[in-house]
């Protein structure tokens, strides 16, 4: 009765994680703390995940990550990687991107090369970002640190009495998938759209909105009275007054005191409201906004803007800037833009103050596209030490001369002491929401295992697959693996995944390493849909995408990464006897 009760549980919170209304760390905690209360984890199991060696490891891994993603490689390679034709650059692009990925947080790979991406000319930027999300998810796939989902189900792994992965245990079937992913890719640049490439054209798919003042000449006059019809570079498409939207606009309409009117067109043509007495741009006269910097940036997985509002957290005053408009991946958002819950990904321009830049919250909340970068860049020496250390490290794990959390530790300790690193750097961006969704996820798992749940479902698999043997199984835990990841997020998939695969390992009587790979492989294969991964969103809206660009570009990819995982995996990692 107990595993039925947990197995329900466990899809009323896959149910809440598709919804997307509660984020994940807010589900995990919840649920992993009420099977605590409800006598189902002990306290011993539930204080042990939070001290998982697995994810001690991630956490240093992620830190020492901060100051790696300041080197000057990445800006310097990234002009050089796009010379040549479009198939040509996805290959280059995809072939670095899949490199750097292997060993560096592929968020902070796919923010590094985003900026530079969205801003060269050489190419449409939409033709190269959804390649660079995909290459960084294909990196990710060829070590054990290349993305927190193979460290997440190493935990898994460890916590179950298996012995640990190792450092390129991963290589042996990620590198040829990943090879045979980016020629499909550049072989497949037709099926990625053409978009806007200019940056006028890119600052067009905003709106501008202006505010009236109760003193302007402008009210109780018309539309057409007031001149507002014929705007150099600018058209007024609605209005908004006392919580109502008049749309479309006629000549005939009279403004009136604390309308807000909504321009679309040229935002950098603000300068046709100077002419406009009593005519506010968020807060500020028009020639205000014209001697502010125009900065574009994108709303990071970090952010604590994420389903706030710019009222909620006083944006203004917060980060010295006014948002100009919203952009959600091809759609320009309009309206009330104080009152739109913001998402991760969504493009934001901003009129930036003189003080915008020396917000120290500012690399934690977005990605800038265009401007000056957030932090000083390491200089030559720097890297090259901070580079040659990490790799350092990397190796000595490789060849088991030092444990990778030792030798992360001890590299985090040079980067604090030399400065590349501060406490209050790691203060901001430590990754609170990620810890507890993984310690709380090995609760879950814990549960769903010693509850009977994950036995429960292995038989099910066996039932299922009866006719077609181990290697039916097999497929049937990655396709379960592939669903989830599309529909959650690739952490999550890989903790609801794994108490299965590892039951059905035990229920056919073999190793449950093939089965543990599949469940590394299959909850970093979200290609088909943008919001169930980090990289995805960065590039949804700086791309200006659309969902079916996503399936376009996507299918052929996670076909091809399918029939090579699951063609591989078997052997590279046999059925032997468990």
């Amino acid at each position: 009765m107990t595993a039925y009760l947990v197995l329900g549980s466990i899809a009323v919170l896959l149910a809440l994680l598709v919804h997307g209304r509660i984020s994940p760390a807010i589900l995990f905690a919840t649920w992993a703390g009420g099977y605590h209360l409800l006598g189902l984890s002990s306290q011993q199991a539930f204080l042990s995940s939070f001290t998982n060696p697995a994810l001690a490891t991630l956490i240093l891994l992620l830190l020492v990550s901060l100051a790696l993603e300041r080197s000057p490689l990445l800006d310097r390679l990234s002009s050089s990687l796009l010379k040549g034709s479009e198939g040509r650059a996805i290959l280059k692009l995809g072939g670095f991107a899949t490199l750097i990925s292997a060993f560096m947080n592929n968020t902070a790979v796919v923010g590094a090369l985003l900026g530079p991406i969205s801003k060269q000319r050489r190419h449409p930027p939409s033709k190269l970002l959804i390649p660079l999300s995909y290459a960084s998810i294909l990196g990710g796939i060829t070590t054990l640190v290349g993305t927190s989902t193979n460290l997440v189900v190493n935990s898994f792994a460890i916590e179950a009495g298996l012995p640990p992965l190792h450092m390129f245990q991963f290589t042996v079937v990620g590198l040829p998938v990943a090879i045979m992913c980016i020629v499909v890719m550049a072989l497949g640049t037709r099926l990625l759209p053409t978009n806007a490439a200019t940056e006028e054209e890119s600052r067009s798919a905003y709106f501008l909105e202006a505010r009236l003042a109760p003193d302007s000449p402008l009210v109780g006059r018309s539309i057409e009275q007031n001149r507002l019809r014929n705007l150099e570079g600018l058209f007024l498409v609605e209005i908004e007054r006392d919580g109502h939207l008049i749309s479309p606009v006629g000549p005939a309409e009279v403004l009136l005191a604390g309308d807000v009117l909504v321009f679309t067109g040229e935002v950098t043509k603000v300068q046709a409201l100077q002419r406009f007495p009593g005519l506010q741009v968020f807060g500020a006269g028009a020639d205000a906004l014209l001697k502010s910097n125009l900065v574009e940036v994108v709303i990071s997985n970090q952010s604590e803007l994420a389903n706030r509002t710019l009222r909620d957290v006083d944006f203004r005053t917060m980060f010295d800037a006014g948002v100009v408009g919203i952009r959600r991946g091809d759609k320009r958002l309009t309206g009330q833009l104080g009152r739109i819950p913001l998402r991760v990904g969504d493009s934001l321009l901003l009129a930036a103050g003189p003080d915008f830049f020396q917000h120290r919250n500012l690399d934690r909340n977005f990605h800038v596209l265009n401007g000056a970068g957030l932090r000083p860049r390491m200089t030559a020496r720097q890297s090259t030490l901070a580079l040659s250390g990490f790799a350092a490290v990397i190796l000595l794990s490789a060849l088991e001369w030092l444990p990778l959390f030792s030798g992360l530790l001890i590299l985090l300790a040079a980067l604090l002491a030399s400065g590349l690193l501060t406490l209050g750097e790691m203060r901001r961006r430590f990754p609170f929401e990620l810890m507890i969704v993984i310690a709380s996820a090995l609760t879950i798992a814990g549960v769903i295992e010693r509850s009977g749940a994950a036995e429960l479902m292995a038989g099910w698999m066996r039932q299922l697959f009866d006719g077609y043997g181990v290697s039916g199984a097999l497929v049937g835990v990655y396709l379960i693996t592939l669903a989830l990841t599309e529909l959650v997020t690739n952490n999550a998939a890989a903790a609801l995944a794994f108490p299965i695969a590892l039951g059905t390992a035990r229920a056919f009587g073999v190793d449950p390493t093939p089965f543990v790979m599949v469940v590394a492989y299959g909850a970093s294969a979200g290609f088909l849909i943008p919001f169930g991964y980090q990289t995805h969103l960065m590039v949804y809206s700086a791309g200006r995408y659309r969902m079916r660009d996503f399936l376009r570009a996507g299918l052929p990819i996670s076909l091809t990464y399918s029939i090579g995982v699951l063609l591989l995996v078997p052997l590279a990692f046999p059925f032997r006897p468990g």
